[in-house]
Formats: C-alpha cells, structure tokens, sequence
C-alpha cells in the first residue's frame, strides 16, 4: 500500500489544492470549512506521506502525478469540489 492510498477523499482535495498554490484561507473557504481544519488536514496529510512542509507536500504531489490526483480529486467529490475550483478559476 502506498502512503497515497491511506489519505481520504477531503485530504486527497487538500493535497491538490495545496500543490496548485492555494493559501489555508483560499483552502478553507473552497472547501467551507476553517484554517483551522485545513491546518488539521495538513498534520494528518504530512504524517501519511512523511513530509515535513506545505512544499515538500507540493513537490510530493508533482513527483507522483499531481494531474492525476486533481482528476482523482474531482471525482471523489465531484460536484462541490468542481463548483469551489470553477468560482476561483
């Protein structure tokens, strides 16, 4: 198993979000939540993938196919994940 396969749907989202530059703020109101969840998302993501910082989760992201897991991301919660992408262009 792979560490990519033990995150959840909302954590593969925020991974994505992430390695496209997106702020906490930016992740948080997408995502209609609070800094402070996406904070906790971040902990739990860097723990299963063994990072260490928002860039090390952006370069992990890119280096195993970061595309894909946009499309993957869409389609784990398509209809609100793709209307938060789509109001922020």
């Amino acid at each position: 198993m792979q560490p990519r396969d033990r995150m959840t749907s909302k954590e593969v989202q925020v991974a994505v979000l992430v390695w496209e530059g997106r702020t906490n703020r930016d992740i948080a109101t997408l995502m209609g939540t609070t800094e402070q969840v996406v904070k906790n998302y971040l902990r739990t993501i860097f723990d299963k993938l063994g990072v260490w910082s928002r860039l090390e989760l952006a370069l992990y992201v890119a280096g195993h196919g970061g595309i894909k897991w946009k499309d993957e991301a869409l389609v784990l919660d398509a209809p609100e994940f793709a209307r938060s992408l789509e109001r922020t262009g």
